[in-house]
């Protein structure tokens, strides 16, 4: 399953190796709302240097899934990015979708009561 969240890069942490052939990086970003919230994401392998790019305080786009596990009982549950995009931005901060509704179709008014180009015997009507 894959997900993605916006928000402000917070946080980030140095690359950890955890064995001489596996290696992570932890980041951290902020989401925007009455509750903002603080939400850690886990580069492994590759992929931890695709946050390079990005200065902390930047608004980005997280591409990330979910993965869980069992260790001696306990669970537990990480959330593995593998693609971070800044955000575009336009003069008022992120691009919104459409700030105005699309206007309605215009339908021109049909004033030829004369048959409309329909041979005189047509009917439509079903009975």
């Amino acid at each position: 399953m894959t997900f993605e969240i916006e928000g402000t890069l917070h946080k980030i942490f140095d690359i950890e190796s955890k064995s001489s052939s596996f290696q992570t990086r932890e980041f951290v970003i902020t989401t925007e709302g009455t509750y903002p919230q603080y939400v850690k994401f886990q580069l492994t392998q590759d992929k931890c240097g695709v946050i390079d790019g990005c200065q902390e305080g930047e608004k980005i786009k997280v591409s990330f899934d979910l993965r869980g596990r069992e260790w001696q009982g306990k669970y537990f549950t990480n959330l593995n990015a593998w693609k971070v995009e800044k955000s575009v931005q336009n003069n008022q901060g992120f691009q919104a979708a459409s700030a105005a509704p699309p206007a309605p179709p215009v339908f021109e008014e049909n004033t030829d009561f004369g048959g409309g180009g329909l041979p005189a015997d047509f009917d439509d009507l079903p009975f």
